[in-house]
């Protein structure tokens, strides 16, 4: 009888600049291009960047070189990597592998919410397309109510765009869409589907941002916008609130929550650089958030908002106007804004539905195509069921679940693992010497960082 429970030979990353990509790809998302500038408009300026710059420093050197460590020299996804970590640390390979699927679970239920957004984004994107949004000039009523009418009443971006879809009909056809293309881009595997659609998404998106970025520049009424971005209030640096939430931000952002970072550093060789990685992910993905910020803001500028609102709808409400006046060009310029938003989104979408394929194929023996059709019908399924309560969806799994698989990789890390095995897993691939300090920056200051974000996440009601 033949034995079913063979591990599948897992793919892999063909370059460090293929892993780079697709490593950005994860970070870069809805988060971003929306969230990003909005709390830089609520906090104005240079008084939100320099803690966010702090913070990106310190998990890039901590947190994201762990999580990449960590998968490759166990060669396994989360499960298999706390299993192997906690056997390492003479304690119970099984106990690792349990604790293990809290990253894989909250990898599979941001994928799900995800989706949902995805719809959103590939409708608009799809109405960028056809003209449709150019048309609507200054008015941007297109199903039901107005973004604008709905916007005031949300707490957030997806609870706006939710409610304005509710009003007008459901949004099933484009989540299924944005779910099938996911679908495809995966089933071609790590380094033929993920790594190449990267290598070709993250590139365009950053040409279709720092056009824009410029075209902002030269756009009249925008000086008051640029101002703003580089002001400074001195008092607000002493704001516990500012330095919450651009930790939270940037938490959130980078990317770790012992999931996708470790899987993906699963499949890379031993050549590759870790913290060569880790800083260039790091400022690929700050730089993705500036790039927008520089869109965003100058925007409300010229639609003469109050620059400190910081509400839900910036990337809908003002940018639309803008550049819908902009003549001749408007309708090139808004398919490049929804086009490079939709490669963000599509890049994030495949990382967080990876962590639980990986653990498919890992952990039950599944193949690559089987394990993928599965999560990829179970996500659809769930999606379309959970749209009415897709902000409390993610605010559960972003509140509750991320910071734990975060705070249970770097425990792994940091603290079960021999130091020794930890510090060879870093310098693998690397002829300069580590700092010293990485390992104990990453114990006494990433560590209970992880654990405050889930304390503050729980008190305050979210933080990233």
């Amino acid at each position: 009888m033949k034995n079913t429970n063979v591990r599948q030979k897992q793919d892999g990353f063909k370059s460090q600049w293929g892993f780079i990509m697709a490593a950005v790809g994860s970070c870069v998302g809805m988060a971003n291009v929306w969230r990003f500038p909005m709390l830089v408009s609520r906090y104005g300026g240079l008084t939100f960047l320099i803690p966010y710059f702090i913070f990106a420093f310190i998990i890039c050197q901590s947190g994201m070189m762990e999580e990449f460590s960590l998968g490759r020299w166990a060669g396994a996804g989360p499960a298999g990597a706390f299993g192997k970590a906690m056997e390492n640390g003479g304690k119970s390979k099984k106990a690792g592998e349990w604790l293990g699927g809290v990253p894989v679970l909250g990898s599979l239920c941001l994928a799900i919410g995800y989706s949902v957004i995805m719809g959103w984004v590939f409708y608009y994107t799809k109405m960028a397309l056809t003209g449709e949004l150019t048309a609507m000039g200054r008015d941007i009523e297109w199903i039901g109510r107005t973004f604008s009418e709905v916007a005031p009443e949300a707490d957030s971006l997806i609870q706006a765009v939710q409610m304005t879809f509710e009003t007008g009909g459901a949004n099933n056809v484009w989540i299924i869409i944005g779910v099938l293309v996911s679908l495809v881009i995966m089933m071609m595997g790590v380094s033929r589907g993920i790594e190449k659609s990267c290598k070709m998404m993250i590139p365009a998106l950053y040409a279709l941002f720092i056009i824009l970025a410029v075209l902002m520049i030269f756009t009249p009424g925008t000086r008051a916008g640029h101002q703003y971005i580089f002001s400074l209030d001195p008092a607000g640096l002493f704001d516990p609130q500012v330095w919450v939430y651009a930790f939270g931000q940037c938490f959130f952002s980078l990317s770790v929550a012992g999931s996708g970072s470790v899987v993906y550093g699963s499949y890379l060789n031993d050549q590759v650089k870790i913290r060569q990685s880790a800083v260039i992910c790091a400022i690929m993905d700050t730089s993705a958030a500036l790039l927008a910020m520089l869109i965003i803001i100058p925007a409300m500028a010229t639609a003469g908002a109050d620059l400190g609102d910081g509400g839900p709808g910036l990337m809908f409400i003002y940018v639309l106007p803008v550049f819908n006046s902009m003549g001749p060009m408007a309708r090139l310029i808004v398919i490049f804004f929804y086009v490079a938003i939709l490669f963000a989104g599509l890049s994030s979408v495949i990382n967080l539905f990876e962590t639980p394929i990986n653990f498919l194929q890992e952990q039950l023996y599944m193949k690559r195509w089987t394990a993928t059709a599965a999560i990829h019908g179970i996500g659809l399924m769930i999606a379309l069921m959970i749209q009415p309560w897709t902000s409390q969806w993610m605010d559960t799994v972003s509140i509750y679940i991320l910071p734990l698989g975060a705070l249970t990789a770097g425990i792994m890390y940091f603290w079960v693992m021999k130091k020794d095995t930890a510090l060879e897993a870093v310098q693998l691939g690397s002829d300069k010497p580590l700092m010293k300090w990485f390992y104990p920056f990453g114990r006494y200051v990433f560590v209970p960082l992880c654990a405050l974000c889930f304390i503050l996440g729980i008190a305050w009601g979210g933080i990233g």
